[in-house]
């Protein structure tokens, strides 16, 4: 079996994960834009899959020698959002700051994602 066959699977998981969450991202918004419901409302659960997606996404790069440039640049791009994301966190808890910085890193580990399974799908 080729590693695209194994790993496929892996990249359709990754994407259903991400549509989830930009999905309930916006559902999130609808709510509280509406008066529905209150930031204080909201769970805060979901913080810790983007890490778990940085960490699959590192462990399966590193071993398959696809951590190149791109995905260590990313890589510290990412950090940083979560640095800014932990720092409003823990001082403001502004919710519209808040998930304003947790978009960034979502799409920062979006586009390394789509990057890192385009180089294994298509052997770039």
């Amino acid at each position: 079996m080729s590693i695209q066959m194994v790993l496929l699977p892996v990249f359709v998981q990754v994407g259903l994960t991400f549509a989830l969450l930009i999905g309930m991202v916006l559902a999130r918004r609808r709510s509280l834009v509406s008066g529905e419901t209150k930031s204080r409302d909201i769970a805060l659960g979901e913080q810790f899959e983007l890490p778990v997606l940085f960490y699959a996404l590192i462990a399966l790069a590193l071993p398959l020698r696809h951590a190149d440039l791109f995905i260590v640049l990313m890589s510290w791009v990412f950090v940083v959002t979560r640095f800014a994301h932990a720092g409003v966190f823990v001082s403001s808890n502004d919710p519209g700051r808040r998930s304003t910085i947790w978009l960034a890193g979502v799409l920062v580990l979006l586009a390394m994602w789509i990057y890192f399974a385009a180089k294994m799908l298509l052997l770039i």
